[in-house]
């Protein structure tokens, strides 16, 4: 069996971390913080989070539960509660601030611009419309004055394109008559339905069992190349990251801890977060090994330590008060990599490599 390292190596590129798809943004995310108002008090869910996105690349965001890569991209869309979060920062698609923009002009961005599949279709299909008359309204909410038998053909081959069998006579029919990986192959056929350009998956195989969890992946393979959309893996699932990603971002209570190259990250990662991520899955390489867990538990969002927000559950913090008293800057320690960690020399030490370092905007 393949090893992770293998697979992320194969699917990465060999220019240290600029996408295989080019290297010409289409997202560009500044400083993103979202904020939550609770009875227990200011939930900080992402804290100035900056990364950009990349034509045609697949981008896999991970972490724990509560990391905040769900949210960033929540916030993105438009899709929290503005009565509930506070949402800051700036995400520029075509030079215009998503984060200003209200509900009404946020509507034809979602979708056609931005398309996300959720983890649950069964929250998100209407249980009593047929699933060929919601892709077609998909297609109708961004075309304006639509031909219906041409919205209808169009869902027809779209659900074709993502496996549904005999497509024609199931387009007639209903979310209930349809497995739980036939609704999310429905789910994938309306999200491609306008060709956006980023494709947004928020953990869409995790409902699922094993085989068809890579029947849905290699669905999304193609919805990629089919849409030349930039993906965005959002998941906890490391080995999923490996097979798929080019770059993968690494977050933790809100902040990103690392970001680049999905080979080079694997190969020798410069955050004792992702260091401990990696430390945690099965063997790599076929060679059996001691699973080292991450040890504690991922911090409140409403009371995060001071500094650096992993440092209580860091080896590599020891006695050191610059982990508890000073937030890490996220700096460059190779080319189109980034960490984190006011100590990444020491483990690119012990990968052979100190390189310099500068601050960057991520």
């Amino acid at each position: 069996m393949t090893g992770i390292f293998d697979s992320a190596s194969a699917a990465a590129t060999d220019d240290g971390g600029a996408p295989a798809a080019g290297t010409e943004r289409v997202l560009e995310i500044r400083d993103l913080t979202v904020d939550f108002s609770t009875e227990d008090g200011i939930i900080h869910a992402v804290d100035k989070v900056s990364y950009d996105v990349y034509v045609g690349e697949t981008l896999g965001v991970v972490g724990e539960s509560g990391s905040g890569k769900s949210v960033t991209w929540l916030a993105v869309m438009g899709l929290l509660r503005r009565t509930t979060a506070r949402v800051s920062g700036s995400v520029l698609l075509d030079g215009r601030n998503l984060v200003d923009l209200s509900d009404a002009d946020l509507r034809p961005i979602r979708g056609r611009d931005i398309a996300m599949i959720f983890q649950d279709p069964n929250t998100s299909l209407n249980p009593v419309m047929s699933v060929g008359d919601q892709i077609s309204e998909a297609i109708a909410s961004h075309a304006g004055r639509s031909d219906p038998g041409a919205s209808r053909k169009r869902s027809i081959k779209l659900l074709d394109l993502v496996g549904i069998p005999d497509a024609r006579s199931r387009h007639r029919q209903f979310p209930h008559e349809f497995s739980g990986g036939m609704r999310q192959r429905v789910m994938i056929a309306m999200a491609i339905a306008n060709d956006p350009r980023i494709l947004v998956a928020d953990e869409a195989t995790t409902a699922l069992d094993v085989t068809i969890q890579a029947q849905v992946l290699e669905i999304l393979q193609i919805a990629r190349e089919e849409t030349h959309a930039a993906t965005i893996m959002i998941t906890h699932d490391l080995g999923l990251v490996a097979e798929l990603a080019n770059r993968i971002v690494v977050m933790y209570a809100g902040r990103v801890a690392e970001i680049g190259a999905c080979d080079e990250i694997f190969r020798a990662p410069a955050n004792p977060y992702t260091e401990g991520l990696m430390g945690s899955i099965p063997g790599l390489h076929g060679e059996p090994r001691r699973l080292e867990p991450i040890p504690g538990q991922p911090p409140s969002l409403t009371q995060l330590p001071s500094g650096c927000a992993f440092h209580p559950r860091c080896g590599r913090a020891r006695d050191r008060s610059m982990c508890s008293d000073q937030v890490p800057a996220l700096v460059e320690v190779r080319p189109s990599h980034q960490s984190a960690c006011h100590f990444w020399a020491e483990m690119a030490l012990a990968a052979d490599t100190v390189p310099g370092s500068r601050t960057t905007h991520g």
